[in-house]
């Protein structure tokens, strides 16, 4: 199964893309985490983007779309991946069919804007290894400590009530056309991510089988 996480930020994609990852035995494809390992191994690609990167430029579209063929070359998404956070636009959407990147389905959580400021508010990180927990609906076992690795989680900087409007802004200007996009080609299931993870997850899970 490939498939494609889609939602406003803080939606829950990560934490549900974690879940599903699991139970399906398919790596999750994160494009945060496709530069920085392309970057260290030095692939081709990575080498391109280092250069974007080192001169405080962001990565072109077609840059980004090459790293995500390139990432899922590898043989652990031979039965299937996740991809969270790519495609972000119209653009890169086309230029993932373009490029042969396949999807079946993509599942779009849906949140309110007043719903994803008081959610953001109370996320917590991991610096070291980016696990991610909420204050209220997914907190660690010791209060301020990763479940993971035991380092101190902390509040990231765009979480702030401020800096999550202007993000909710540019996700419905620049990433909500693709809920059209996919729909059209029929590969668009929506469920609501306003609930507890496990209901989220039961509609998500449902949703991947379908």
């Amino acid at each position: 199964m490939k498939l494609v996480f889609f939602g406003p930020p803080g939606a829950g994609k990560g934490t549900q893309a974690a879940m599903l990852s699991e139970s399906l035995g398919i790596p999750t494809i994160s494009t945060g985490n496709i530069i920085r390992q392309a970057m260290k191994e030095g692939t081709p690609v990575g080498k391109i983007a280092e250069g974007y990167i080192n001169g405080g430029n962001l990565l072109p579209d077609d840059i980004v779309a090459a790293l995500v063929a390139e990432r899922l070359q590898k043989d652990d998404c031979k039965n299937g991946y996740i991809l969270d956070g790519f495609p972000r636009t119209l653009v890169q959407a086309e230029m993932m069919e373009e490029t042969g990147i396949e999807v079946d389905r993509v599942i779009d959580i849906e949140v309110s804007d007043e719903a994803i400021v008081k959610r953001m508010s109370g996320r917590r990180v991991c610096g070291k290894c980016g696990a991610t927990f909420h204050v209220e609906f997914n907190s660690p076992k010791t209060e301020g400590i990763c479940d993971v690795c035991g380092e101190t989680l902390s509040v990231r900087e765009d979480d702030a009530p401020e800096v999550v409007l202007k993000r909710l802004t540019v996700y419905h200007e620049q990433t909500e056309p693709l809920k059209a996009y996919y729909e059209k080609r029929n590969k668009l299931v929506e469920i609501s991510g306003e609930g507890s993870v496990e209901d989220i997850y039961s509609q998500v899970e449902a949703a991947a089988k379908v």
